[in-house]
């Protein structure tokens, strides 16, 4: 049994046209719990619940307590999601509408996280879902590959695109790529500034903490990438690259435009290395080839998007142009 379900995979003519090469979009913001989170998220609290636990616990600024709180409703287990201070109301409002208990724990998800973990030790029936930490999570997220392969055919990306917050969703794409035999696939993981753990790890040769999370997108706000993760970039084709806020947003804006969907910053990270035309300079690089026949960008989706936020992100963008 599994909580999350197949999305589509949709050729995108607007931002194919940008990149000067076809350009398939995987829809994860269509997952019932609004982002890719419920794969991994799932899988693990069905694990949980087999095991025998009675509780679930979880930590996020939003779309990973979201999945953890629809899966434990589906499985009819109680649910405790800590959240840190910069989670929107807006999110809370749709953890607690899950049937969740919320409470509000420090500034940033680390302390979220501190907390969590406190209420774990108390309560050793209870199971920790991480939100991105976890081998059975990475399993879980790996299925967004196998599904790509399905609907791809014989199709063979030139390149797969994705956001990588703690690293979670990029973990679960390199162990499905190994996989299914597409290993040779680069990959692109996509941060914004100031929420870039892993291009700060990738630079420095070792896994570094970042000292805040100064980007607007909350959602990749984990001040360490996963160990996992950095290992695979020893031996893997990662390209890890960031783009500001404002490009990030700007993707957002665009997308809502070209595909009537909204998406969070978080999300819009991946879409910008097109719309904002990095994905050329990127070619001909070392590790991207110049010619490209066609690219994923996983669409990773996220829930703290409404319409009042996105009047917010075009204020943002016509401040700072």
């Amino acid at each position: 049994m599994a909580l999350h379900i197949e999305t589509p995979l949709i050729a995108s003519t607007a931002i194919s046209c940008i990149a000067s090469c076809k350009v398939w979009l995987k829809l994860e913001n269509c997952q019932p719990s609004a982002s890719f989170k419920l794969r991994g998220i799932g899988a693990l609290c069905i694990e949980s619940k087999n095991a025998g636990k009675k509780k679930i616990i979880s930590s996020s600024g939003g779309n990973a307590g979201l999945a953890a709180a629809y899966s434990s409703k589906l499985l009819n287990m109680p649910c405790k999601i800590f959240v840190p201070g910069s989670t929107s109301q807006h999110t809370i409002k749709l953890l607690e509408a899950e049937g969740a208990e919320v409470q509000v724990v420090g500034k940033i998800w680390d302390d979220a996280n501190a907390a969590a973990m406190e209420e774990i030790k108390a309560n050793p029936d209870y199971a920790f879902v991480h939100p991105f930490d976890h081998p059975t999570i990475w399993k879980g997220n790996s299925t967004v590959i196998h599904e790509m392969k399905q609907q791809l055919g014989n199709t063979v990306p030139g390149c797969i695109i994705a956001s990588c917050g703690g690293g979670g969703l990029l973990t679960g794409i390199i162990q499905g790529l190994d996989e299914i035999g597409w290993s040779h696939v680069p990959v692109v993981a996509m941060e914004t500034e100031g929420a870039d753990c892993l291009a700060a790890s990738v630079a420095a040769n070792k896994l570094v903490t970042l000292p805040d999370i100064t980007s607007i997108a909350k959602s990749l706000g984990s001040r360490t990438v996963c160990q996992q993760l950095f290992d695979y970039t020893k031996d893997h084709n990662i390209i890890s690259h960031t783009i500001t806020d404002t490009a990030a947003v700007d993707a957002c804006i665009k997308f809502a435009d070209d595909h009537r969907m909204l998406v969070e910053p978080a999300c819009g990270a991946s879409l910008a290395v097109i719309y904002s035309g990095d994905i050329q300079k990127l070619q001909g690089t070392d590790k991207l080839p110049k010619d490209l026949d066609n690219i994923v960008v996983v669409v990773c989706g996220g829930n703290s998007v409404s319409m009042q936020t996105m009047e917010s992100y075009k204020m943002l963008i016509s401040s700072t142009t």
